[in-house]
């Protein structure tokens, strides 16, 4: 008897994605609206830039730009990590990197889950940031204990769901009948609850707290909070979304516009209005803050030394001004961006002289190698290098966009606390280090190209 044929995770990951994206635009239009926008900007940059063009063709990474979303969603206990990381591995996604959003005023730390090898990435690169409250950063004691009971009592998962996660690990996969059943029973974790699981008193009080912690406790389960489309001029993006009855933030989030864009630059429009109701009083009219619509340019993801620049640029940058969420302050911010930036090189070669940021090398078709040295070969043309795409995120930036959305007053202070081990644990595995990753993929594109350039020793 034969077994029946398992279907490709990255194929289940991609009708993941895309019911995910159908779903979101049913709850939220104005997704909807983002999308078109975003796809006429991404088709004029292409049309004008026929060397842009061209190159993404070359190294593969045209048909990715339609099909690229990033979600982000919130957890409220170990347990409810553990099960997603094992949800995700069913349709090929794993955690990367570590992030502390304490650090910028908000109680989470996090993960991304995301395909990690490049065949896999360009078939689909659906990510989702994955954040777990930290209860213990909250002070009062008692508002402690009644949230995490709350969160013990609830599951996020529908039984057929955690059926089908226990049968794709013991059969090392699954079918093309239940891969559909098991994207219609995942989508449900992200589908949005207006019934409260909590009175509006407590409402109230865990949202005096920190608004998060109110929406993360009080209802079903870690409802999709955006999903995000990629863009090839997020400012023209930026720009164009008042005519399209659509508010933008103030400021994007991240480095400023370059010629050779760097790590990740986030936008977003202002979070819904929702009608909330709570249990055992529908007289009492409530609301929630939650959902929002996002997009982001992705530049070359940076080394260790690239990072450590990066991060002391944007501390400077802090250090002197600090984008209001209102606002008032935007022009002025984005011009001590921008003038603090001046420091970092913006030319692929004094990039990559310099160590700041990873390439990936491929060969052409335009002679045989008579060296061994890749910027020799690579000024004769025999060599071609890349920016590797960041594919993972910045702390600060996720805050500011959830700190746009919610006000100032969203904004508190919370002592940095690292934890990644005890991160690690609640997860159930290790995160994978963004910078060997990155630093792999570098280094097996140039030995695999010199190989096929017939330098054997390489």
């Amino acid at each position: 008897m034969t077994s029946t044929a398992k279907i490709a995770p990255d194929l289940i990951r991609a009708r993941f994605s895309a019911a995910m994206s159908a779903m979101y635009r049913n709850e939220v239009p104005a997704y909807g609206t983002l999308l078109t926008l975003v796809a006429q900007v991404n088709a004029e940059v292409l049309a004008d830039d026929t060397e842009l063009a061209q190159s993404l063709s070359q190294i593969d990474q045209l048909d990715r730009i339609s099909e690229e979303r990033h979600g982000a969603i919130r957890l409220g206990t170990a347990e409810e990590l553990a099960t997603m990381r094992r949800l995700f591995s069913v349709m090929g996604m794993f955690p990367v990197g570590y992030y502390d959003l304490s650090e910028a005023g908000v109680p989470v730390h996090s993960t991304a889950f995301r395909p990690v090898g490049e065949a896999a990435l360009r078939r689909n690169p659906f990510r989702v940031f994955t954040s777990l409250l930290r209860l213990d950063l909250i002070s009062d004691q008692a508002l402690r204990d009644e949230a995490a009971g709350i969160l013990a009592a609830r599951q996020i998962y529908t039984p057929a769901c955690l059926d089908l996660i226990a049968k794709a690990e013991a059969e090392g996969g699954l079918d093309e009948a239940d891969a559909a059943h098991f994207v219609e029973e995942a989508i449900e974790t992200f589908r949005w609850h207006s019934d409260a699981l909590v009175s509006a008193d407590l409402y109230h009080r865990l949202h005096d707290a920190h608004r998060l912690i109110a929406d993360v406790v009080s209802f079903k389960g870690p409802h999709i909070n955006h999903l995000t489309p990629r863009v090839l001029d997020i400012d023209a993006v930026q720009d164009r979304m008042p005519a399209h009855g659509i508010a933008p933030k103030a400021v994007i989030e991240g480095p400023p516009r370059r010629k050779c864009p760097i790590l990740l630059r986030q936008t977003s429009f202002k979070a819904l209005q929702e009608s909330v109701t709570f249990p055992g009083d529908a007289s009492v009219a409530g609301s929630h803050t939650a959902r929002f619509g996002e997009i982001e340019a992705r530049g070359i993801a940076l080394t260790p030394k690239g990072r450590a620049l990066y991060d002391q640029l944007l501390d400077r940058v802090r250090a002197r001004i600090t984008p209001a969420a209102n606002g008032s302050n935007a022009a002025e911010y984005v011009a001590v961006l921008e003038e603090v930036f001046a420091d970092f090189p913006d030319d692929w070669a004094q990039i990559r002289a310099e160590g700041l940021g990873y390439f990936e090398w491929t060969p052409t078709s335009l002679g045989q190698a008579d060296s061994d040295d890749p910027e020799a070969l690579l000024a004769a043309g025999v060599l071609r290098c890349d920016p590797i795409v960041y594919e993972d995120f910045l702390p600060v930036s996720a805050a500011g966009i959830f700190q746009s959305n919610l006000g100032d007053g969203a904004v508190q202070d919370f002592a940095a606390s690292p934890n990644q081990l005890k991160f690690e644990a609640d997860l159930g595995a290790a995160v994978l280090d963004e910078f060997a990753h990155y630093a792999g993929i570098e280094q097996t594109s140039l030995t695999a190209s010199l190989r096929a350039l017939g330098r054997a020793n390489a």
